[in-house]
């Protein structure tokens, strides 16, 4: 049956659910498992015998296996990590607590910030300094190093981050330190921010080296753990990890650098809402990713998800940059909220009603699933409306409880506001979808976007519910329901090429330019990131994007500008002036003529080609006939229980028409279509959600 055919397999490990991708050949199979958080690859080994068992395969018949992940965030969040300490320069011990001496809201008195990773207790220095040319003016004392092992074996210290001034431009200070560390204390993780972040900003590069350290021996022993399972199971295909920039890399990789994973099962979702988006023709749109714990924004432009490259991990405001840790890695630009299918809703002290971002999670799990929750979850909200069948839940593996779900609601939002068990569902669901329309509204403007001119694509369990609502708040005329929906982002991870992002600080000004210099240190960057990508490519041709951080001399960010890829000549830097100019004048509408520029750092991209999908053909849209069944739905508008149509998805053809509302319910998640759209199956398979005429 699979001879011949390429077997791959994903999985998307999230904080409630595992999900789980099969493809052979042309053929898909699904399977959605409640996430073990206590040893998260073992979801992942029962998933993956009971997805192999549909396609009757054997593990060793698997090509590729793709794997993303939540643990990294979740660790940092849930401060699970490993006992980190950090040596830095001496007279620099507090660079975490001073950071960049910002405040994300200078009038708020009060204001709470988010914990380093590393207490101050756990800090040390040692004497040592290297300039931002890299000349050292002060060697390395490697007694002092010396003398700080016993220490941090007497304090059960895990982890160690070395982050030493100026290492970005001289990194062997950094890396003689890591040797001494290794030396007496062996088994010891070190990581030395000169690998993880060789980019100029103290604080930024010092709080990622920080960050790998404290989540490396859990991800490292997770992924050994996970590899050595597999080969147990006689698995011999490649195991490839998804990073926070949307590519695939290597497991080795991974181990070494687990801060790249930090938003891995978000970046597969922006990858599959970028692939809906190209192969409908959509050229601006919206991601709206829900899943069990949290959801995800992200604008998609011209079929590319936004870039950046500075995630902030743990936000103590929501909405408000400065606000979180920062991690200096190649990311995909979203913005995440608290606000999933497990987010416990409960009124506060001001008689509000409140939803996230603390989760149910898969352990205890909403009050409906039967496994001990007590407090109501957004999912018991969708429930006691009657959105969700609750024989039929992921694929009727799980059995929902409706009656718990409204006593679980009366006993936290109805008593306390005088609510029916209905009501209080109304607004808890209200509640989480202006949360995320905030989200979205919010996302929009700061990139000078107007949200409802973009289209809406929903994934995730729990977003098909949500997106009606959300896009009736936000103004979006369209919402896109894609085929396997409930599990986008390990669809994403099939889709994700092979790639490798590396960024170094060189500091150089365009009117004395050092092109030998730095045709160099790009070639040496080339090289390095080509070898990580071709490992795994198979043969397949890698491709490299040569960029430049630039700015006015100054100012204090630069912009990214695509450079030729081959070595730079005296000639070039009229071209560079002008690119900059021209991109600098689109997004501030100016530029500064005759203003000196310079180039802080410089990256390199290596990647595999993406799998680029087919457009789709439209389709003649027609009734779609007798509904499969119905369901009992809380109409709040009227006050009442009403009956509403219930369609299962895979018995609707292609141009099947219906009215809302109505409700089109498959395995893996249920879409709900409200009053105000029209729905048809577009020749993909997609919902397509359309606005009423007024």
């Amino acid at each position: 049956m699979l001879e011949g055919a390429e077997v791959r397999l994903a999985v998307d490990i999230g904080g409630t659910f595992t999900d789980i991708v099969l493809d052979v050949g042309q053929d898909r199979k699904t399977r959605k498992l409640l996430t073990t958080p206590q040893r998260p690859e073992q979801a992942v080994l029962d998933g993956m015998r009971l997805i192999l068992a549909d396609a009757r395969a054997h593990i060793s018949d698997i090509d590729v296996f793709i794997h993303g992940t939540t643990l990294a965030t979740n660790a940092i969040i849930e401060r699970r990590g490993a006992k980190t300490a950090l040596i830095a320069t001496e007279g620099f011990r507090d660079v975490l607590d001073i950071g960049t001496e910002s405040r994300y809201d200078q009038y708020d008195l009060s204001i709470d910030k988010p914990k380093p990773l590393a207490p101050r207790s756990l800090r040390f220095t040692v004497p040592e300094r290297i300039d931002a040319h890299g000349g050292v003016r002060l060697p390395l004392d490697e007694a002092a190093v010396r003398a700080l092992a016993p220490r941090l074996r007497a304090l059960n210290v895990e982890s160690v981050a070395v982050a030493f001034l100026h290492s970005y431009a001289n990194p062997e200070h950094e890396r003689r330190t890591a040797a001494i560390i290794s030396e007496e204390m062996p088994g010891i993780s070190v990581t030395v921010s000169s690998a993880v972040c060789p980019e100029i900003r103290e604080y930024e590069r010092t709080s990622t080296a920080v960050a790998n350290a404290y989540v490396q021996p859990l991800i490292d022993g997770y992924l050994a753990r996970m590899s050595d399972a597999l080969q147990v199971e006689q698995y011999r295909g490649a195991i490839y990890l998804v990073t926070s920039g949307g590519g695939v890399t290597s497991i080795e990789t991974a181990r070494r650098f687990p801060v790249r994973l930090v938003e891995s099962g978000p970046a597969g979702g922006a990858i599959f809402a970028a692939q809906i988006a190209a192969r409908l023709g959509e050229s601006k749109v919206l991601s709206f990713d829900m899943g069990g714990t949290t959801a995800k924004i992200c604008l998609i432009e011209k079929y590319q998800p936004e870039t950046s490259r500075v995630f902030e991990v743990d936000r103590a405001a929501r909405f408000l940059k400065g606000s979180g840790l920062p991690v200096r890695i190649p990311v995909i630009e979203m913005v995440e909220i608290g606000a999933g299918g497990g987010s416990i809703a409960h009124v506060d002290a001001m008689k509000r009603v409140t939803v996230g971002p603390e989760s149910a999670s898969s352990e205890p799990g909403p009050a409906c699933y039967g496994r001990g929750g007590l407090r109501p979850a957004v999912t018991d909200a969708d429930v006691a409306l009657g959105l969700i069948d609750p024989d039929a839940f992921a694929g009727g593996t799980i059995k929902l409880d409706p009656e718990l779900s409204k006593q679980a609601l009366l006993r936290a939002v109805g008593e306390p506001l005088g609510l029916s068990a209905e009501t209080a569902a109304y607004a808890v669901h209200e509640v989480v979808c202006e949360n995320m329309a905030s989200a979205a509204r919010v996302h929009a403007v700061e990139r000078g976007e107007i949200v409802g001119q973009h289209t809406l694509i929903a994934f995730g369990g729990a977003a098909p519910l949500h997106a009606a609502r959300v896009a009736e708040k936000i103004g979006v005329s369209r919402v896109i329901v894609p085929s396997n929906a409930g599990v986008g982002s390990a669809v994403g991870f099939l889709a994700a090429p092979i790639a490798y992002e590396l960024v170094r600080s060189r500091h150089v000004r365009l009117d004395d330019f050092d092109t030998d210099g730095v045709s160099d240190l790009l070639q040496e960057m080339v090289t390095e990131a080509r070898a990580l990508v071709e490992t795994g490519a198979a043969g397949a041709p890698v491709r490299e994007r040569r960029a430049a951080f630039m700015r006015y001399v100054g100012q204090g960010h630069e912009i990214s500008i695509e450079l030729p890829n081959r070595r730079l000549a005296t000639a070039d830097l009229a071209g560079l002036r002008q690119k900059f100019e021209a991109d600098y004048a689109a997004m501030f509408e100016r530029s500064i003529p005759g203003a000196a520029i310079e180039v802080l750092s410089w990256s390199v991209l290596a990647t595999t080609e993406a799998r680029n999908p087919a457009i789709v053909a439209a389709v003649t849209r027609k009734p779609a006939g007798k509904a499969t069944g119905s369901r009992k739905f809380f109409d709040r508008r009227a006050g009442e229980v009403i009956e509403i149509p219930l369609y299962r998805r895979e018995d609707m053809a292609p141009g099947a028409t219906i009215a809302g509302p109505a409700v089109i319910a498959e395995d893996e998640t249920s879409t709900f279509v409200s009053n105000s759209f029209d729905a048809h199956i577009d020749g993909a398979g997609s919902i397509v959600m359309e606005r009423k005429a007024a």
